[in-house]
């Protein structure tokens, strides 16, 4: 791909054919928090939503663009984010958002409805997955608001995945060689075994899920030798190829079901996702990325990441810092004591030095002093019903910590 000239008005002409559509639909439950996901503090007090905002208006202010955002948000963080999006009305982003749709959960032994069945409330129903984006963009109307302001393409990325900032060089390639969708992939690493990845079947670019795979072949689909890239659900489509291909009502995509059990019940919930619509699209592509454009946070242990000294945060930019030599962040295992957001937070007097470390794993009730430095493989396990204090500015190399005596 040709980067993008330094030309402010070449930069601007691009920047004025984009939309940027961050889907928002997810709770920020698995963590322990209430409400949308997008509303968890990341760094710096900034939440990720903050930090979107901040990206767009950076980019608004240098280049004189209008690019809007976007959320695609479901019933479960409408009513929430409406109230939260006030708070910017005197940035200059123009902040747009819209429902996905509603369908009702299936019982599963019966395959019935389950609002049917006299479940009314709102555990009767879900959001159908990402794949949903397309017809919903068009229902709120605000498909054809961007079209008529002579916007092209449509940046979707996850909420929480901080790596997925603009690019113009994608930008301007799908532009060139009028590419209706990118989808952006990155080589995977034992982290991301279960990520959905490209392969090239019956004569079209398609996605291939894990959901999708048969039993006695997921560890084939899980090899990184034989499927080395995966989806990083960073992509980018065309506006117009998204209206024509609605209005014809041919985005057929495959149905994954997730099965789950709500107040007791067994029941199915149908879903689609984005990636998976790259078949209907023509001159579909995938772009190999760098890994720094997916940084998702989905746990404690993300967080950890991204608020440590690894990262510093620029203009709303998450950036990895260069006195990290190795090209892969730590793994990092923390136990059931971590999960929620506030204990996490509460057992971090401050967050420790990782730029050399290898691997932490904590298990039990640890609790960790200001100033602390980790390196190389690092494991910290408190015994049953024993607290164990990682003292102020302690300096911890390729160690097994079991009890005070270890420190």
């Amino acid at each position: 791909m040709v980067p993008v000239s330094e030309d402010v008005s070449e930069t601007k002409n691009l920047l004025d054919k984009l939309v940027v559509l961050k889907l928002n639909g997810g709770l920020g439950t698995t963590m322990g928090c209430t409400g949308p996901k997008s509303v968890i503090e990341v760094r710096d007090g900034l939440t990720f939503l903050d930090l979107i905002v901040i990206q767009i208006e950076n980019l608004n202010n240098k280049y004189g663009s209008k690019v809007p955002l976007v959320l695609m948000n479901s019933f479960n963080t409408h009513d929430d984010t409406q109230k939260i999006v006030e708070k910017y009305t005197n940035s200059n982003v123009d902040i747009h958002t819209f429902n996905q749709s509603k369908y009702p959960r299936i019982v599963a032994d019966e395959f019935v409805p389950w609002p049917s069945k006299g479940k009314t409330d709102k555990d009767g129903w879900y959001p159908p997955g990402h794949g949903d984006v397309f017809p919903a963009l068009m229902n709120s109307g605000k498909l054809d608001t961007f079209l008529s302001q002579g916007k092209e393409y449509v940046f979707v990325a996850n909420s929480d995945n901080l790596g997925a900032i603009v690019d113009l060089t994608i930008l301007k390639h799908l532009i060139q060689n009028k590419n209706e969708y990118c989808m952006e992939v990155t080589p995977k690493t034992l982290a991301d075994v279960k990520g959905g990845t490209l392969i090239s079947y019956e004569g079209k670019v398609q996605l291939l899920e894990i959901a999708q795979v048969p039993d006695e072949h997921v560890n084939e689909f899980k090899s990184i030798e034989k499927f080395k890239i995966f989806n990083t659900n960073n992509l980018w489509i065309n506006l117009k190829a998204i209206k024509k291909l609605v209005e014809a009502d041919a985005l057929k995509m495959e149905i994954i079901p997730n099965p789950k059990e709500v107040d007791g019940v067994k029941v199915l919930q149908l879903e689609t996702a984005v990636g998976a619509a790259i078949r209907f699209f023509d001159n579909a592509i995938g772009a190999n990325v760098p890994r720094s454009r997916f940084l998702p946070v989905k746990a404690s242990s993300d967080l950890l990441l991204v608020q440590s000294d690894l990262y510093t945060l620029v203009d709303g930019f998450v950036i990895r810092n260069k006195a990290r030599t190795n090209p892969s962040n730590p793994s990092i295992e923390l136990g059931p004591e971590f999960k929620k957001v506030a204990n996490f937070l509460s057992r971090f007097k401050s967050i420790p030095s990782i730029v050399e470390l290898d691997s932490l794993k904590v298990s039990g009730d640890v609790w960790f002093g200001s100033s602390v430095v980790l390196k190389g493989k690092v494991t910290v396990t408190a015994k049953s019903g024993v607290k164990l204090e990682i003292p102020d500015g302690a300096v911890i190399e390729n160690k097994n910590i079991n009890g005070p005596e270890d420190l």
